[in-house]
């Protein structure tokens, strides 16, 4: 199986310019409810995860910061505590599941590093669930 079948492609995901401000950041995730979303530089490569945790530090940490001036920093300017690895369009099954044994998302690149997508955990736990137990023919009797 290729991990494209898992993929939620770029134009379907969440995701911010690190030359983005970090209030903006902070509006879209608060209107999509996510508390993590990719990082892209203006080349549209994947440049990391931005999650809550880091807002919330960088508040902590910057004496004088507010909400009413978060739009003077920006988001390549947040210093993030975790790292989400990214996998190649190419990688194999295995290597996919290592990796979002750990993340809640996978961030999907090519071969330039171009940001293509990203593939959910909640995806591979669902198509492994539906395998297993035979779901979809449960559902039909």
């Amino acid at each position: 199986m290729n991990i494209a079948f898992f993929l939620t492609p770029k134009k379907d995901v969440v995701y911010q310019k690190e030359s983005s401000t970090m209030r903006q950041a902070l509006e879209r995730m608060e209107y999509h409810r996510y508390s993590a979303i990719p990082i892209i530089n203006d080349e549209g490569e994947y440049v990391g995860t931005l999650t809550e945790g880091d807002l919330l530090w960088k508040m902590k940490n910057t004496p004088g910061l507010d909400f009413s001036n978060t739009s003077k920093i920006r988001i390549k300017d947040i210093p993030r505590k975790f790292v989400n690895k990214p996998v190649r369009i190419n990688c194999d099954i295995e290597s996919l599941l290592i990796t979002a044994a750990h993340q809640n998302f996978v961030p999907v690149v090519d071969d330039n590093n171009k940001f293509i997508g990203i593939i959910k955990r909640s995806d591979i736990i669902n198509y492994c669930y539906e395998k297993l137990f035979n779901v979809k023919e449960k559902l039909k009797a």
